[in-house]
């Protein structure tokens, strides 16, 4: 059976992205699993919400360049984090990912 997520009940304003992030096990090359106090921020995470976009200075809306459900690479420090049912968030401008993650 197919389990389908609910959408997130925050909805991003101007340029700004809802981004889920995502925890990457981390071990050493020995094997070791790294605890999590050891552990650097996830740089990575799931697009869940995208806001329309940022308006220029002729009132043209720019649209953001990432689309819901893509995996991106984001500025390590960037955005603000926050918990919403549990889950952890963050915020961050379009211009804080850095990439688009294709597998």
């Amino acid at each position: 059976m197919l389990s389908v997520q609910a959408p997130v009940a925050v909805r991003p304003i101007a340029d700004h992205v809802l981004v889920r992030p995502v925890e990457r096990e981390e071990r050493t090359k020995s094997g070791i699993v790294l605890p999590d106090t050891a552990k650097e921020k996830p740089q990575e995470g799931i697009v869940e919400a995208v806001g329309p976009g940022r308006v220029i200075e002729t009132g043209e809306r720019l649209p953001v360049a990432v689309s819901v459900g893509q995996r991106v690479l984001y500025a390590k420090y960037a955005g603000h984090e926050f918990k919403l049912d549990e889950e952890d968030y963050l915020i961050v401008r379009e211009s804080d990912i850095l990439a688009i993650v294709e597998r």
